[in-house]
């Protein structure tokens, strides 16, 4: 892994896709038709989605991916580019559409996705070759799986060679993926895709002695369960954490998982704190749930940094001479005190297992700070 950086380079091996929403009373069903009230299309697909959120924490992002040259295509470099974001690695292909993904959200936030991979099918090893001085150059190297698992492979095998920090958000889950022979630093699933993974659905911290023998074998560093409003898991070789989300009501989970992994992935280049790392990225995906849409609802490194934090005291108005009071004081917004940066509006603590337990009764965790 590469040193602290307080300005990190991340480049992000992934999908670009074209979405279109529909919002529906209930999600649909097998042999059933369901009448959307709306319709509405954003720029998406998980690598692009998670190159805007790092590149939304302040880092300096770089995209490898594909696009067809149709006009979509070209309209949405020309976006990216206007975000912020290298788009020199992504490559258009003729003869192919650009991808497309088509989301079902019920009035709950919950949603279901189609994709149509089109130029993302494309993105082959060699064009990752192509383009492995981001690679070199890059703090952390960001990957999905809705591009070939192969070209995946590759860019995490390279980071590996040039020890690079590396970051699988394997979504969705390929049985083509060689678990065990491609040594990963961080795994970002949810709940169901590690139990898919494991086997087995994670319940507990206590859990971990299990799991860490599991993360072995598919040769992962650490392993991050994120479990919608419930607490994010943690496990690496001495630490289990659960952290809890902040509580908002939710609007729209599309995005909201590529906002935590992007915004992970710039916090961990920065602080190399997975406590804190963890609380800024259940920060970013929590926000991400407040508005529709993928990229669009992505949060900014200072709606993330402001979360939580005590609001400044209103000045008291000063009073007229003949009322005035020897014993008031004007509070100055400059010099408030805020909450500790950590702190997560009224939610509980973190909770951290590092003794390895191995039973219920060893399931108490120390609260962290």
């Amino acid at each position: 892994m590469s040193d602290t950086v307080p300005n990190p380079a991340i480049a992000v091996v992934g999908s670009l896709n074209i979405d279109t929403q529909l919002s529906v009373p209930q999600l649909p069903e097998t042999g059933t038709t369901v009448a959307a009230s709306s319709m509405s299309s954003c720029y998406g697909g998980k690598g692009a989605n998670q190159a805007v959120a790092a590149c939304r924490q302040g880092a300096s992002v770089s995209l490898i991916g594909s696009v067809g040259t149709d006009a979509g295509g070209s309209a949405y470099l020309e976006y990216l580019v206007a975000q912020g974001i290298d788009v020199s690695a992504v490559q258009p292909y003729e003869d192919t559409p650009t991808g497309r993904a088509y989301i079902c959200v019920n009035p709950a936030g919950q949603n279901t996705i189609v994709t149509l991979p089109g130029a993302n099918a494309y993105l082959m090893a060699e064009r990752v070759a192509e383009n492995i001085g981001l690679i070199e150059g890059a703090d952390v190297v960001l990957c999905q799986l809705e591009v070939p698992v192969e070209s995946v492979v590759y860019a995490i095998q390279t980071a590996n060679e040039y020890g690079k920090t590396t970051i699988l958000n394997p979504s969705p889950l390929n049985p083509e993926f060689p678990w065990g022979q491609v040594p990963i630093d961080f795994l970002i699933v949810n709940e169901k895709e590690a139990a898919s993974l494991l086997g087995y659905f994670v319940e507990s911290t206590a859990e971990a002695p299990t799991i860490r023998s599991q993360m072995a074998d598919l040769g992962i560093g650490t392993l991050i369960i994120t479990r919608g409003s419930e607490h994010t898991f943690a496990f690496s070789a001495n630490q289990a954490l659960k952290v809890p989300p902040p509580q908002l009501s939710v609007v729209d989970t599309v995005g909201a998982g590529d906002a935590f992994a992007g915004t992970f992935a710039v916090h961990w280049a920065q602080s190399r704190n997975l406590l804190g790392s963890l609380r800024k990225a259940n920060i970013a995906g929590a926000l991400a749930t407040q508005r529709e849409g993928a990229q669009d609802a992505i949060p900014t490194r200072e709606e993330v940094d402001d979360f939580g934090k005590a609001p400044a005291p209103e000045p008291e108005p000063e009073p007229a001479p003949e009322e005035s009071n020897p014993e008031y004081s004007e509070y100055s917004a400059e010099g408030a005190e805020e909450a500790p940066q950590e702190q997560i509006g009224d939610e509980p603590p973190a909770e951290e297992v590092s003794d390895l337990p191995t039973s219920d009764d060893d399931a108490e965790h120390k609260p962290q700070g």
